[in-house]
């Protein structure tokens, strides 16, 4: 995607194009992918989007959405690693230690709302957000260690919607609790697994096809995705869509 113009960008995601002239600033935003292992396959769990939705409608997505700033005050059972809070904080823009662990803490948060997957570890766990009782209510303590951070991209200008999302991903030996009917916001029609490269064939945006891309590519190299791995950043500098490392 590194020198793609503008303007092809827009061609391929022309159904996101804001009808309004008005620029939206973005806003922070987490999506969790989440990985498991099949024989010699990695599978990544994936869902689709209702067609009512304004943004993105009817592509396959990770779980995620938008990140809650009071989500950085809850307990957890285990804090971010340290070379992954420093790559969260890199970048454009300031980001706060409490910041960083806001956006981790929604990737978590999104992926029980969604996907009904509550990632921690089994134990007490109390808190008065109406947003976190379902992991009171099953006794798992949000944890933030095993998550590694995968890439940032800011949706481009023109958008109904824009974000700067950060991907972040875990194992399914990470999450704790399955509940079999899914997630309680029903945002995602279907929840499947899918093989790495049949993602990447399946109806998603492309900002996802890139990301999916360097996933691979670091699964090569680094198949157990230890901390601190480099972290691409994509963004829209001078009417092209640039591809950087943090």
């Amino acid at each position: 995607m590194d020198g793609i113009s503008k303007a092809d960008l827009d061609r391929l995601e022309a159904r996101e194009m804001a009808k309004g002239p008005a620029p939206l600033r973005p806003r922070d935003a987490a999506t969790l992918i989440l990985l498991d292992r099949k024989g010699d396959d990695v599978l990544v769990l994936m869902g689709r989007r209702h067609m009512k939705h304004a943004f993105m409608p009817g592509k396959f997505v990770f779980p995620g959405g938008r990140t809650d700033p009071a989500d950085s005050r809850i307990k957890v059972a285990e804090e971010l690693h340290p070379d992954e809070q420093d790559k969260l904080r890199a970048g454009t823009g300031r980001v706060s230690v409490a910041r960083a662990r806001a956006i981790a803490l929604s990737a978590v948060r999104e992926t029980y709302e969604e996907a009904g997957l509550l990632i921690g570890r089994r134990g007490p766990f109390s808190t008065t957000k109406a947003d976190w009782q379902g992991f009171a209510e099953h006794g798992v303590a949000p944890a933030l260690g095993c998550l590694r951070f995968i890439a940032r991209a800011v949706t481009p200008p023109g958008r109904v919607r824009r974000f700067d999302t950060r991907f972040l991903s875990a194992w399914r030996s990470d999450v704790a609790v399955e509940l079999p009917q899914g997630g309680p916001t029903n945002e995602l029609e279907e929840l499947i697994w899918l093989p790495l490269a049949d993602a990447m064939q399946a109806d998603i945006p492309a900002i996802t096809q890139s990301v999916l891309g360097d996933l691979r590519q670091r699964l090569a190299v680094d198949p157990g995705l230890q901390p601190g791995g480099e972290v691409p950043f994509y963004r829209m500098l001078a009417q092209h869509f640039r591809r950087d490392i943090l």
